[in-house]
């Protein structure tokens, strides 16, 4: 299948348009999600006060991005006087509520706006998805690969939401893209091009710490294939890592300019006061109130907030089970069931197109070293992109945080690109394999456009689908309180008058419900509630009570087991569970 230059440029225009207009008008109706909650006001606060008091877990950038729009909008309050932000150490959720619905702000007018710089970083991440498999592959993968991006569930859910993790997709994918340039070709424009990619990248979620390593192993396998001496190997490598802390300093330094110094001690001191290594916790700590080297001190203080958490774990729910310890089958699970069946094939085809080409059409077997090392060379793109994927997927597994399907946003692109380049080779010029990949595009685009607008909740055929959802894994695979809006619209239509909420998610139910909300927990006894009336509960709250947890775990549970004698009247956006009590 040969395409022309013209015609794939239009067929990946039009893609992206009709990806911008899936993102858009799905988010419209989107409720703020958890992590919005602290994301958002935080980077409206960096933005106003250049001060990161809030939130230092996570980079700034994309909160930046998020928070830009919001300067132009008026009558904004900012709350000076909330406790979360004059005493408490990372009030970041607290904050959130007073910027946001405790301050008389236009919450939802906000909520838009600071979402669509989110869709333009998506849309941006696309386009490097295109062009570097254009260059790589050519039209036909091209094409492929941005068929993949822009219709895949995943980024069409978290690239509307104003979270990191597309952000980090962004990074690694522009990240690898400019240091493999920069190796095979290290001219002063490609070396600086590099540096300034990997600042962005580690300014964009610290998970991109995996880059430096990876670096260090690329930048080894290109001496080793000698396809470059060391000394100019490691000045590449070495001038990337000086330009991308060159990058790294002026932001944070924005960032910490008005954060009082006395201030950013204690803060790390009381945030870094359980951290296991106390040489680099105190190193931190003592660098906090030091001109110019106390904008890294707040860098390294994200950097060591993300591995204390990804070593303490989180609770959550995975098939029937509720843990605050990682399953290791969690991952492969929610990998196989929330991306679409078709881009698993495509997976698959390419692996076995790639196998063959390897394998038979290169003659590798024949003179195993010459041929590997030129095989290398010639692809060492390829190489990167397999190496990173390795790497974050061991990474992730090794790992004690289950945080949703999203987390393996960065290595999505990159397995895209590669999947575009096995099938384009696979089609070649056969009709009948062309046939083929057209039905599963044609699949793919029916399976995603079924869920629309609740692409958040996506869970392929495999898992009987989004309505099935909750059985499997709930949180960001599911419900992340973006369907509170809608559950306030179901009770206009239905002239309810009062329902009880049991709410997981980043919005104010009293914002939206007004009188007609009554809070509810799980823990409450099931006699509070009068007969005839009316319970929502969150998926996630409501799979939280219900699940099994293994003996002499402390977590409190079966709360909500009294709800399976009750069959859901309503199920709001796959999300959230509403039952009549009788």
């Amino acid at each position: 299948m040969k395409l022309t230059n013209r015609t794939t440029n239009i067929l990946a225009g039009f893609m992206f348009f009709v990806m911008f207009l899936l993102m858009l008008f799905s988010m419209k109706g989107d409720s703020l999600t958890m992590d919005e909650k602290a994301h958002l006001p935080a980077g409206y606060s960096y933005l106003t006060q250049q001060d990161m008091r809030i939130n230092p877990e996570h980079p700034p950038l994309v909160k930046d991005l998020a928070g830009f729009p919001l300067l132009f909008l008026n009558g904004i309050n900012f709350p000076y006087d909330a406790k979360a932000w004059t005493q408490d150490v990372n009030g970041q959720w607290d904050f959130g509520w007073s910027l946001l619905f405790n301050s008389d702000n236009p919450a939802d007018t906000m909520i838009f706006w600071g979402r669509i710089p989110m869709i333009l970083l998506t849309l941006a991440a696309g386009f490097f998805v295109f062009k570097w498999a254009k260059e790589l592959f050519g039209n036909t993968a091209a094409v492929l690969s941005t068929f993949l991006f822009t219709f895949s569930p995943t980024i069409l859910a978290h690239g509307r939401l104003v979270t990191t993790d597309v952000g980090a997709a962004f990074g690694a994918l522009i990240g690898i893209y400019y240091f493999t340039k920069a190796l095979k070709n290290p001219s002063i424009a490609n070396i600086l091009y590099s540096g300034i990619a990997l600042g962005i990248a580690e300014c964009l979620k610290f998970s991109m710490v995996l880059l430096f390593p990876l670096f260090i192993l690329l930048a080894g396998i290109w001496w080793i294939i000698k396809a470059a001496d060391f000394k100019t190997v490691f000045k590449i490598l070495f001038c990337v890592f000086v330009i991308c802390f060159l990058v790294i300093g002026p932001v944070y330094l924005f960032h910490t300019w008005n954060y009082p110094p006395e201030r950013q001690v204690s803060d790390s001191q009381y945030i870094l006061s359980s951290y296991g290594s106390r040489f680099l916790a105190n190193t931190v700590v003592w660098a906090a109130d030091k001109p110019v080297i106390r904008a890294y001190a707040q860098y390294f203080l994200g950097v060591l907030m993300v591995t204390q958490r990804v070593s303490g774990g989180n609770t959550t729910y995975f098939m029937g089970e509720v843990s605050s310890s990682a399953w290791k089958d969690y991952f492969p699970t929610v990998y196989l069931i929330k991306e679409t069946i078709a881009f698993h094939l495509f997976s698959l085809i390419a692996f076995f197109s790639g196998a063959w080409y390897v394998i038979y059409q290169s003659e590798i077997w024949k003179k195993t070293w010459p041929k590997t090392k030129n095989l290398a060379k010639d692809h060492f793109a390829i190489v990167a992109m397999l190496l990173f994927i390795a790497v974050y997927w061991t990474t992730s597994l090794a790992g004690n945080l289950n945080i949703g399907v999203r987390h393996l946003l960065p290595v999505l692109p990159l397995t895209m690109i590669l999947a575009g380049a096995g099938v384009s080779a696979f089609i070649g010029t056969a009709k009948i394999r062309t046939l083929i990949i057209s039905l599963l595009c044609a699949s793919q685009v029916v399976s995603v456009i079924a869920v629309y607008p609740s692409f958040l909740a996506y869970f392929n055929e495999l898992a009987g689908g989004p309505s099935r959802g909750y059985l499997y894994s709930v949180d960001s695979n599911l419900d992340w309180g973006q369907d509170l809006k809608r559950l306030t619209v179901w009770t206009d239509e239905n002239r309810i008058d009062k329902i009880y909420l049991d709410y997981f998610g980043g919005a104010d139910a009293k914002y939206y419900l007004k009188e007609k909300f009554q809070p509810w927990w799980g823990t409450r006894p099931e006699s509070d509630l009068p007969k005839g009336s009316y319970l929502a509960v969150s998926a996630t709250l409501l799979q939280g009570g219900r699940g099994f947890v293994k003996p002499g775990s402390d977590i409190e549970h079966g709360y909500y087991n009294w709800l399976d004698a009750y069959t859901p009247i309503a199920v709001i956006g796959h999300s959230i569970f509403v039952y009549r009590i009788d």
